[in-house]
């Protein structure tokens, strides 16, 4: 039977988002509906909000999440109602050309649930990221549930569903620090101090955090940067450039995704070097590179997808390095709030206030 449930819904682009009733369905075949206890408030739900990914509204806001399986439909076992989850919002199917391979972190034909959760004038709602968890509860494939420890805190578990994973995998499965290898990081938000985490995580020798707020250059120190550049004052590149002995870091992780801070990563790599980007760029950015530079300073240039993460690999692994101190997840929390809060959570990632405003229900 059909539950009415409370959730935050973006009506249309820049609106105000508020709190609506949301029918959500039974799960039919390899679905679940999940009881959400926590979920981040990630830059992503913003651009949805802006309609800077498309214009699907309204949208059921929220990824970032973990809960408690409360049912699944036909054709489920890999997790039953009770599991303590994270949400992903790339479901490998196991069976595209990049699965087949043996490289399911690609594959190129994640799913998400087939039946529509809607408002109470059946008005379908696209949920964010194929997930919308800023509701009490919410209709996922069941893929996308990843089984974890239930003894880490919701609020802290569900950070891997996003930001924290997307930058810890930038630094550790697409750039593949390692150790004694300098790293430069642009953009110190969550994604970026995540980046910084990952790479203190693969024994990177230096660590250098770039951004223009010296508030979230303190944070990047915080969670394991060795130096810091405020590229509002000084030349990042030059900055990176004379912290490397002259010659640019190893890896450079652009998390950001400006043409700009990206023009920045290229020029700050070392010869061979490689950039990482995993900020996402809007619709409209370009990019212009003088070609003979990039053939001529080699290395690689790579995007993140979601940190090349496999969830079923990296959630439990991350979630046991938080167990065993040698990460700390709960430092990205700066504030729990409720659903009613989501808006102003917005107003303060805007200012550059919070690393992450988490909703707790």
């Amino acid at each position: 039977m059909p539950q009415h449930v409370q959730g935050v819904i973006a009506p249309g682009k820049n609106e105000p988002v508020r709190v609506e009733t949301i029918v959500i369905p039974d799960p039919g075949p390899g679905e679940a509906v999940v009881k959400i206890q926590a979920c981040g408030v990630c830059h992503t739900d913003l651009h949805y909000k802006q309609g800077a990914i498309n214009d699907e509204f309204p949208f059921l806001l929220g990824h970032e999440a973990a809960g408690i399986v409360e049912s699944v439909g036909e054709g489920v076992t890999d997790v039953t109602p009770g599991d303590f989850v994270i949400l992903n919002w790339r479901a490998v199917c196991g069976t595209c050309r990049a699965c087949e391979r043996g490289r399911p972190w690609y594959c190129f034909a994640t799913h998400n649930a087939k039946q529509k959760m809607t408002l109470l004038d059946g008005t379908e709602l696209s949920p964010a990221l194929g997930i919308g968890a800023f509701a009490e509860k919410t209709l996922v494939a069941a893929g996308q549930c990843t089984k974890v420890d239930p003894a880490v805190a919701p609020e802290v578990a569900g950070l891997l569903g996003c930001g924290v994973m997307a930058g810890i995998g930038a630094a550790i499965n697409t750039g593949n620090v390692g150790r004694g290898d300098t790293v430069a990081v642009i953009g110190c938000g969550g994604v970026g101090d995540a980046a910084v985490v990952g790479s203190r995580l693969a024994g990177a020798a230096k660590i250098i955090a770039v951004d223009i707020d010296d508030r979230k250059l303190a944070k990047a120190k915080e969670m394991g940067a060795t130096h810091t550049v405020n590229s509002r004052t000084a030349d990042a590149v030059e900055a990176i450039r004379e912290l490397t002995g002259g010659f640019g870091a190893d890896v450079v992780i652009e998390a950001v995704g400006r043409p700009e801070t990206y023009e920045q990563a290229f020029y700050a790599r070392d010869l061979a070097g490689t950039v990482v980007l995993v900020g996402v760029p809007s619709p409209e950015m370009r990019l212009d590179l003088p070609l003979l530079d990039v053939f001529g300073r080699g290395g690689a240039l790579k995007s993140s997808w979601y940190g090349d993460c496999l969830p079923s690999r990296d959630f439990p692994m991350l979630i046991d390095l938080h167990q065993q101190g040698r990460i700390d997840l709960a430092a990205f929390v700066t504030e729990t709030i409720g659903l009613g809060d989501v808006e102003k959570a917005f107003a303060r990632m805007h200012e550059g206030d919070v690393l992450r405003s988490v909703v707790v229900l």
